[in-house]
């Protein structure tokens, strides 16, 4: 998606951290069960293993400004002001639509990071973390996408990540991600709380033309079906089958944890097609997700 050039972008709801560096992440090399947790914590909300693998001394973290990210001319030019406007556009739309709403934290990190669920890393991807109600992200991770799972990596998929992760947020606040638990499987609380996600971004995206700065100017344009096919792209890239396909896996949907590249894809056109009154996956069966 495209930003209107003259849109004005509140950072306020963003932090922008540099030169973390101290913590580490156990253990030696990448072997298959290290590559499969990876892959498992892509846009995942599973943080167990992460508090566990948290090591080292304290992140030492600096906090700078976002001086360089005041409208949307920068947003459509650089990715952090991309996601600083994305943040302003998504609690602006999530405020009117969720009551007695609060923001998450919104985190952007270079390299790792100190959070309520331990450390941050490029080794777990973005996360939403319940315990500090905050997103963390480093944007490195897009280059991942594009180069270790195929994705297209446009501007539309860079937003469907961090608006998957305030879906997580969204499902905390409405209380179904105190339901979900930490099962596996493909009729499992974790996979329906990761199609809820993709189904909350989409309908963030359904919408995003119409949210607007105090001045009245929408932060971005119509979407294109090129821009949906983008983000369709990246659903699809994190499906569990995907995901296992890549390591040279059996796909076995007893382990799945954020459900198939279809069902995500089409979780997310549900979304985006009626809104996010139609993203109960608690409430449909086995055969529905």
């Amino acid at each position: 998606m495209t930003f209107n050039d003259n849109v004005r972008i509140d950072t306020g709801k963003v932090s922008r951290r540099r030169g973390g560096r101290g913590g580490a992440i156990a253990g030696g090399g990448i072997g298959v069960a290290v590559l499969l947790f990876f892959a498992s914590q892509l846009l995942g909300i599973d943080l167990t293993p992460l508090a566990g693998m948290a090591q080292g001394g304290t992140v030492q973290d600096q906090e700078v400004g976002f001086e360089d990210c005041e409208t949307g001319a920068d947003a459509n030019e650089n990715t952090e002001c991309r996601m600083a406007g994305a943040s302003d556009s998504l609690d602006r739309y999530w405020t009117e639509q969720v009551g007695n709403y609060r923001a998450p934290g919104v985190i952007l990190y270079d390299g790792q990071t100190s959070s309520a669920c331990g450390t941050a890393s490029a080794a777990v991807g973005p996360f939403y973390c319940p315990s500090d109600e905050s997103i963390y992200l480093d944007t490195a991770f897009f280059e991942t996408l594009r180069a270790d799972y195929g994705a297209s990596g446009g501007s539309l998929a860079q937003m469907y990540v961090l608006a998957h992760e305030w879906g997580h947020h969204i499902s905390k606040l409405v209380g179904s991600l105190n339901g979900a638990g930490n099962s596996r499987g493909a009729d499992s609380g974790s996979v329906r709380l990761e199609l809820q996600a993709d189904c909350f971004a989409g309908a963030w995206v359904k919408d995003a033309s119409t949210v607007a700065d105090d001045r009245g100017t929408p932060f971005l344009k119509p979407v294109s079906q090129a821009q949906i096919a983008d983000a369709m792209d990246a659903a699809a890239t994190v499906g569990d089958d995907h995901i296992m396909e890549q390591a040279g896996q059996r796909v076995n949907p007893d382990a799945f944890t954020h459900g198939t590249s279809e069902q995500r894809q089409r979780w997310f056109l549900t979304g985006y097609q009626q809104g996010p009154t139609a993203c109960g996956t608690f409430d449909v069966p086995a055969s529905e997700l």
